[in-house]
């Protein structure tokens, strides 16, 4: 929840990331606030006030992922929201003829987003979704001291990059 309301502030994508990250966490505990309770959170050394706060959040995911059918897969509202306002953003920084670096950036990786969303589940997502997918899921093969090929990293390196340069356009003041 501490980095939650941080990254929300500061960074919508890391934001978003972190949240897809907390989600499968609660769905490796199968939901259960009480295994969360007790064996997640007791990893980390919160005092009994930030702890408490930390168990109502989290306990107010759990309930919304059981309330949205998010038991298994997809994400809680609140993060499709926030995946909705940077794909505003997003729509209007490629109308914007004063920001010619960011449709350049954004081209470079669309050839990437366009095959990652052909490989998909048949569940079309937006451009936004998969690009946010995609560094996800390297985010996790990292975590697991996978390898990445060549290929792969250049293409996470250019959706990367958008990713990077919409996180800090959302912050900045719009027209």
């Amino acid at each position: 929840m501490l980095i939650a309301k941080k990254l929300r502030k500061q960074n919508l994508v890391a934001y978003v990331l972190y949240m897809y990250q907390v989600e499968d966490i609660i769905r490796s505990y199968n939901c259960d606030i009480q295994k969360i309770a007790e064996e997640y959170l007791p990893r980390f050394d919160y005092d009994d006030e930030e702890l408490e706060q930390v168990l109502q959040w989290y306990d107010g995911l759990v309930r919304m992922m059981h309330e949205e059918g998010c038991l298994e897969r997809g994400h809680v509202q609140v993060v499709r929201n926030t995946i909705f306002l940077l794909a505003d953003r997003h729509r209007e920084l490629l109308a914007d003829p004063q920001e010619a670096i960011y449709n350049v950036a954004y081209h470079k990786a669309l050839p990437y987003i366009v095959e990652l969303r052909s490989k998909g589940n048949g569940k079309m997502k937006s451009e936004l979704e998969t690009a946010l997918d995609a560094l996800y899921g390297i985010t996790l093969l990292r975590m697991q001291e996978k390898p990445i090929g060549q290929e792969t990293a250049t293409a996470i390196s250019a959706i990367s990059n958008i990713l990077n340069m919409l996180s800090e356009k959302y912050n900045q003041p719009q027209a």
